[in-house]
């Protein structure tokens, strides 16, 4: 698998089952001799493969041999978000319970041919799950080795509170990483099917695999020991959420509403799609929300506060913090997202696209669309990737101001771009663009206009 804790792990059951550790039949590259494992009958000339075939046929044997047996999860334990009594809303506090270890296991393919494996024709994967990790470098190098196994793509984060993934690959591929997910000690009992969002796609839609420890498994720029998970705000099902986004918007229109509606996305996300009348902060980074409350509490006093974003993680810390402030009457998030309430309710009070971090940029559910072209004007909501080397920031801009060439994301980076272009061939450096320095780090609200504004 890549790293120490495999290695470790590798030696123990070596020690078990007598893996042999031979001289391979061609010299090495540098001139000394190369070494093969054999086991089961079968040769490996790399450690990545013996690794790989440890984890698949012997993760009970290295387990015992390692110290990596799993613990039974403590009975009783609710899952992290998961679904809420009928007709009532939930709190989750954390999961620190037994945790147990993680276990080494990867899926048996052997019955899937490469063909299904690797299909094009597949989905992506959205999910998260806040829990106590004592190994986050153990569970990544496991996490990677399992993607890896099933041809996936995409990103997953993983800290000593959680793991945040969104891989895609094919239908089978995608069904065996939530089979393997689920079935990890770490996970169990916290983890659950319906916290696994799935739109269509596949591993086109990355580039490539990464995955990485981090402090954070959403990146707000808050310590997790300072802000915690198990301080989140109380859980609605869309059913609920979208009937207090019903009484919301009937009580706004007349001007006496004492709920805010909040967006905790960035500004090119919401600027496609979002609630009537929300409060969509015109901020560029999650890590800038915790400054935008504290810039307006004011704001928020006394309010009861609705929040939503893509998935529910973001919610999770973003409710977390504003209660820390002890301003708000209380705090209600959306569980499982905008995804989840889009499967619901494709018609109901969401319009227009849900922008995902990857190279689709949005999906939709429904026709509306909201956003308007950069240049024209005209109704319009496909992002492209800014044409100039030195920004490469989203734009939106149509088919027609694209073929006059108006392809960068605002004027100024439009010049700078035929610049560019006009000087030898070299390495241009990433700038952050005019258009986003001028734009405030953290804006201040006008409560009178934005509890007024429930169709915008």
């Amino acid at each position: 698998l890549g790293n120490a804790d495999a290695c470790d792990a590798f030696q123990a059951f070596s020690l078990f089952v007598k893996a042999k550790e031979v001289p391979a039949a061609s010299p090495c590259p540098g001139g000394g001799q190369a070494v093969r494992w054999r086991c089961c009958r079968q040769a490996f000339e790399e450690l990545p493969g013996i690794h790989r075939h440890v984890a698949l046929h012997h993760s009970g044997d290295v387990g015992q041999q390692a110290g990596l047996s799993a613990e039974p999860a403590e009975a009783g334990a609710s899952p992290a978000g998961g679904p809420a009594p009928a007709g009532s809303a939930t709190r989750p506090r954390g999961h620190s319970c037994s945790n147990p270890e993680i276990s080494w296991a990867l899926p048996d393919t052997s019955h899937v041919s490469h063909e299904d494996l690797t299909s094009q024709v597949g989905e992506v994967l959205l999910y998260y799950c806040y829990c106590e990790v004592k190994d986050p470098e153990k569970l990544c190098a496991w996490q990677k080795a399992l993607c890896q196994h099933l041809h996936l793509t995409g990103k997953v984060r993983v800290a000593s509170e959680g793991i945040n993934g969104t891989v895609g690959g094919s239908k089978v591929a995608t069904n065996l990483y939530i089979e393997v997910m689920l079935s990890q000690p770490l996970f169990k009992n916290i983890l659950c099917q319906k916290d696994f969002k799935s739109s269509a796609g596949g591993a086109h839609c990355f580039p490539d695999l990464r995955v990485g420890v981090f402090k954070e498994i959403v990146p707000m720029g808050i310590d997790p020991k300072i802000v915690s998970y198990k301080e989140t705000g109380i859980h609605l099902s869309p059913q609920e959420f979208h009937r207090e986004v019903e009484q919301y918007l009937s009580q706004a229109s007349q001007g006496q509403s004492d709920t805010i509606l909040l967006d905790c996305r960035n500004f090119y996300e919401s600027k496609i799609g979002h609630f009537q009348g929300c409060l969509a902060p015109d901020i560029r980074k999650f890590s800038y929300f915790p400054s935008y409350v504290d810039e307006n509490l004011e704001l928020f006093k006394d309010k009861r506060v609705l929040m939503y974003c893509t998935g529910g993680i973001r919610c999770e810390r973003g409710s977390a913090y504003l209660r820390s402030k002890a301003v708000c009457r209380e705090v209600y998030q959306l569980k499982g997202g905008i995804h989840k309430y889009l499967e619901e309710f494709p018609d109901g009070f969401y319009r227009g696209k849900l922008f995902v971090f990857d190279d689709r940029y949005a999906i939709c559910s429904n026709e509306d669309i909201i956003s308007a072209c950069r240049y024209c004007g005209v109704l319009w909501d496909q992002y492209k990737l800014c044409s100039s080397q030195h920004c490469r920031q989203l734009v939106l801009t149509c088919p027609s101001c694209c073929s006059k060439g108006l392809t960068a994301c605002c004027p100024v980076c439009q010049e700078k771009e035929l610049k560019v272009a006009s000087r030898a061939l070299g390495q241009t450096l990433k700038e952050e663009c005019e258009c986003t320095r001028r734009r405030p780090r953290v804006p201040i609200e006008h409560i009178s206009q934005r509890m007024l504004d429930t169709g915008k």
